[in-house]
């Protein structure tokens, strides 16, 4: 676990002492913040933060991907990423040190959020129990999207290839029950299970359905597997 927290660390202090962190903080905060405001005020009467729910992970897609697309890509254009790898420390323990590094930015990006609901439950009566269950989800939701976009910084050296890849699987995942018109049967069963919108909607109910925290526990780690194979076969 120690060297795991060393990549981490190392991983949060590049975060912070360059733009990406503030710069990604800063458009997410405002940009959801500017439409769950608007959305409050044009129906007043109700204290949720539905809104808010409904609109966050849209936005997270894009986001994610933002947060981790240099964590390989840049590694291996500068070549710092074959000295890490030359330190006694496993594949896997350098792929999960920077996925918790992508995880935590994440998380401090929710917290700064959390006026949010502060507001609503002085305004009135505010289901804290749903507003829990909904910062689960965007949690669970951020870092499956988090662990796809590590996997596509370790398929290149470009920052800007990494984030189109991750985004647009994201944004297809989010998607997917959307695009397929009027599933049925068999099929609706798969394209609800793939997509990682129907899964969210579930949690931000209120309702942390064990089969919506597996679906995402393992595209973690189907994501940080994938990845650890990646970097193990570009280091012969």
């Amino acid at each position: 676990m120690d060297k795991i927290f060393f990549v981490m660390k190392r991983e949060l202090g590049t975060y912070f002492n360059s733009p990406v962190a503030y710069i990604v903080v800063i458009l997410f905060l405002v940009i959801t913040g500017a439409l769950f405001w608007l959305s409050f005020f044009q129906e007043i009467s109700v204290v949720s933060m539905r809104g808010f729910f409904d609109q966050a992970p849209l936005f997270l897609a894009f986001f994610a991907p933002a947060v981790t697309m240099g964590l390989f890509a840049t590694e291996r254009r500068s070549g710092t990423l074959e000295l890490l790898m030359t330190m006694p420390i496993s594949n896997f323990q350098i792929v999960s040190g920077k996925f918790l590094a992508a995880l935590v930015l994440l998380g401090v990006v929710f917290v700064m959020t959390l006026p949010y609901p502060y507001t609503l439950s002085v305004l009135g009566d505010l289901d804290w129990g749903a507003v829990a269950a909904g910062y689960v989800g965007l949690m669970l939701l951020g870092g499956a999207y988090a662990a796809i976009g590590l996997l596509a910084s370790s398929f290149t050296r470009d920052q800007v290839v990494a984030i189109l890849v991750a985004f647009s699987i994201c944004f297809f995942l989010y998607l997917i029950d959307q695009l397929v018109s009027q599933p049925t049967g068999t099929m609706a069963q798969v394209v609800e299970y793939i997509s990682t919108s129907y899964h969210f909607q579930n949690i931000a109910r209120g309702v942390l359905d064990t089969r919506n925290v597996v679906y995402y526990l393992s595209v973690i780690g189907l994501c940080l597997v994938w990845t650890t194979l990646s970097i193990g076969a570009r280091r012969w």
